[in-house]
């Protein structure tokens, strides 16, 4: 009967080997794999040599990442960084000019200024200037409106006014009805005078009822273009014996019928005026009983009235 496989021959998946053949030119299994080792050596030294270190990168390589790198030390920069560098120093230069110029035109104006303000000190003050005065030790202008006292006379209250822009703190200086001054001729020491309110057109007046604050005697406003009375009456009394009467020299006001000065002080009213300083009138000289013209329109000195 034929012989079966053996079951080794039969559970092995690879046929078996053929066997070597015996005689000269077979070489044993201890040679075969010196032999495969030294291959394996040879191409691991080849494919070492032909390939660079991972920790020592060939000269190619160095070249190519040099070349890749972004040249920041040498580069230049874009166009419009110089453009914007270049208008801001413009602006600035610009600015630098309009403060130059600004500069030296204010320096203009105040020397103008100062050479208006020393060509109008000594020049002198004429019948029909429209004018304020100002109280010499406190700078409160003479000032009055259309609002009657509450006791007293009941007449057109007269204050002393701090502002400097309010139209109700001008006078015009005028003349005594029937006197030969004309308008534009210049005002001496010792000419008794009328200053006019412009803009109720009442008289700076006085007489012998109370003040409302110290009890002096009480200084209104008082009659109209038509009406006026001896209470309306005022002598000049120039400071410092000057027979012309300046914008840059200090006065009194005398009234005429009651002696009386033209006063002002630091007591002000509470109520209707508030914040105002009361103007009286008192009997003896002091500091407080002297003016001084402040801003206005002077006539100029007229030729006729000169000569």
């Amino acid at each position: 009967p034929p012989q079966l496989p053996q079951a080794s021959a039969l559970a092995s998946p690879h046929p078996p080997r053929p066997a070597a053949p015996s005689g000269a030119g077979a070489s044993s299994p201890v040679s075969s794999v010196t032999h495969r080792s030294r291959v394996l050596s040879g191409s691991a030294s080849q494919s070492s040599s032909s390939s660079p270190s991972p920790y020592r990168p060939s000269k190619s390589a160095a070249n190519l990442v040099k070349a890749a790198a972004p040249r920041t030390a040498h580069s230049s920069p874009p166009f419009w960084y110089s453009a914007w560098f270049f208008l801001a120093l413009a602006i600035m230069g610009l600015l630098c000019l309009v403060v130059a110029v600004f500069l030296v035109g204010l320096h203009a104006d105040d020397t103008s200024a100062a050479s208006t303000v020393s060509s109008s000190e000594g020049k002198e003050v004429t019948y029909g200037s429209v004018l304020k005065l100002m109280h010499d030790r406190t700078k409160f202008r003479l000032h009055s409106h259309d609002v009657p006292y509450g006791s007293g006379s009941g007449q057109q209250s007269v204050t002393g006014f701090g502002g400097v822009e309010d139209a109700n703190s001008y006078w015009i200086v005028k003349s005594p009805k029937g006197s030969d001054f004309q308008q534009g001729e210049a005002v001496s020491d010792g000419s008794v005078i009328k200053l006019q309110h412009m803009r109720t057109r009442r008289w700076l007046h006085s007489h012998l009822h109370q003040s409302p604050i110290s009890g002096n005697l009480e200084v209104s406003c008082f009659g109209s273009d038509d009406e006026s009375d001896t209470g309306d009456l005022w002598m000049l009394e120039i400071e410092g014996n000057k027979r012309l009467w300046t914008r840059d020299r200090k006065f009194r006001l005398q009234h005429v019928d009651t002696g009386g000065f033209l006063h002002s002080h630091d007591k002000k009213y509470a109520r209707i005026a508030v914040g105002q300083q009361e103007v009286c009138g008192v009997m003896k000289r002091t500091a407080d009983n002297l003016w001084i013209t402040a801003e206005g329109v002077y006539l100029p000195v007229s030729t006729q009235s000169s000569s």
